[in-house]
C-alpha cells in the first residue's frame, strides 16, 4: 500500500504514525523536488504543514491524478475548502481532524480576559515607569452564549465554566452530555441573546448561506457584549457589523475569520476601535501537529483492518 504524506510531515511524525502502517506500506513523501508517480497511490494525508508550505497544490495535483485512491485523512475539520468537493464526488473516503478546539478554546478565553482585563495599559504604564492602576471587568459571573457545540464549541464552554460563567448552548441536535449550564435550539438564538455577555460563534458556516449575525441579530446583543467569530466569516455580516460596532452595540467584536481572507487592506475592520483582528490563526497551538499524526496513525490502523474511520465525512447516497 503506497501512503502519500509531506516529507516534512514524515520527518517530524514518521515514528508516531508509521507503525501503524506495517512493512507493507511505501511511504511516498511528497516535497518541492520529489517525483511521484500518482498511480500508486492509495492513501493521502494532507497534514497541516501542506497548508503553509506552498506545497498543498502539488499534494492536491497528486491526489486528484491518482486513480487507485481510496481514502484522505485530512488536517482540517471541515470540508469547505476547494480540494475536498472533487474528493467527496469522486467517492473518495474523507476523514477530517477534530485537533484545534484546544488552542481555538484557549484563544477565545485569552482574547476575552485580554479585552476586560486591558494589559496594554499595564504595559504602557510599565514603559512609563508610571505606578498607575486600573480597575477591569471579571468573567466570573458573565454569561457566554456558545452558537455550535462540536468540538470547538465544547472546547470554549469547557475552559470557561471554572471562570465561574454561565454558558448557553446552541446546538440543533443536543445529546445531553454537553459542558453548559442551559441548552437551547438555533430558534431560541434572539431570545438569549439579550443575557449574553460574551457571543462565540463556533459553528460550520456556508457561503451560500445568509449570514447568521444579521443587523437583527446585533440589535438583540446586550450592551457590554463581546462578540467572537472563531468559526467562518460568512457568519457575520460585516457592514452591519460596523454599523452596530458604531451605535454601541456590541461593545467588541474580537474577529480571527473574515468573509474575504486575506482581510483587504482597505478594510475598515483593520482600524476600527472596538475590533480586534488576527489572521484566521486561533488553531495555531504546536500540539495540534502531534495530536494529528496520532490520529492519524488510529485511523491507518482502522483503514487497514476494515474498521471505520474516525471523523469519517458520511457520503450522500447515491
Amino acid at each position: 500500500m503506497d501512503v502519500l504524506v509531506s516529507a516534512h510531515a514524515f520527518e517530524r511524525f514518521g515514528g508516531v504514525f508509521g507503525p501503524a502502517g506495517g512493512d507493507d506500506v511505501r511511504w511516498l513523501e511528497v516535497d518541492a523536488d520529489t517525483s511521484i508517480d500518482p498511480d500508486a497511490i492509495e492513501v493521502g494525508w494532507m497534514s497541516a504543514d501542506l497548508f503553509y508550505s506552498g506545497l498543498l497544490d502539488r499534494f492536491f495535483g497528486l491526489l486528484r491524478d491518482a486513480p487507485g485512491l481510496r481514502w484522505v485523512q485530512s488536517a482540517a475539520a471541515g470540508t469547505d475548502g476547494p480540494w475536498f468537493s472533487p474528493l467527496i464526488e469522486r467517492g473518495i473516503r474523507l476523514s477530517t481532524s477534530h485537533v484545534n478546539d484546544v488552542p481555538i478554546a484557549e484563544y477565545v478565553l485569552a482574547m476575552v480576559l485580554r479585552h476586560y482585563q486591558r494589559p496594554d495599559e499595564w504595559a504602557a504604564a510599565q514603559a512609563e515607569r508610571a505606578w498607575r492602576h486600573h480597575e477591569f471587568r471579571e468573567i466570573s459571573g458573565t454569561t457566554w452564549l456558545i452558537v455550535g457545540l462540536g468540538a470547538i464549541g465544547r472546547g470554549v464552554a469547557e475552559r470557561a465554566r471554572p471562570f465561574g460563567t454561565r454558558v448557553i448552548g446552541v446546538r440543533r441536535g443536543p445529546d445531553g452530555t454537553e459542558p453548559v449550564d442551559v441548552m437551547v435550539g438555533p430558534d431560541d438564538v434572539p431570545a438569549a441573546l439579550p443575557e449574553a455577555d460574551v457571543v462565540v460563534l463556533s459553528r460550520p458556516g456556508d457561503a451560500a448561506e445568509p449570514p447568521i449575525v444579521d443587523a437583527a441579530f446585533l440589535a438583540a446583543m446586550k450592551p457590554g457584549a463581546v462578540l467572537v467569530n472563531v468559526a467562518r466569516g460568512s457568519l457575520v455580516d460585516e457592514p452591519a457589523l460596523l454599523a452596530a460596532l458604531d451605535a454601541g452595540i456590541p461593545e467588541h467584536a474580537i474577529l480571527d475569520v473574515f468573509a474575504t481572507e486575506p482581510l483587504p487592506p482597505d478594510s475598515a475592520l483593520w482600524h476600527h476601535p472596538r475590533v480586534t483582528v488576527t489572521p484566521h490563526s486561533a488553531n495555531g497551538g504546536t500540539g495540534r501537529y502531534r495530536r494529528a499524526a496520532e490520529l492519524f496513525a488510529e485511523n491507518l490502523a482502522n483503514y487497514r483492518a476494515g474498521r471505520p474511520l474516525r471523523n469519517e465525512i458520511a457520503r450522500a447516497p447515491s
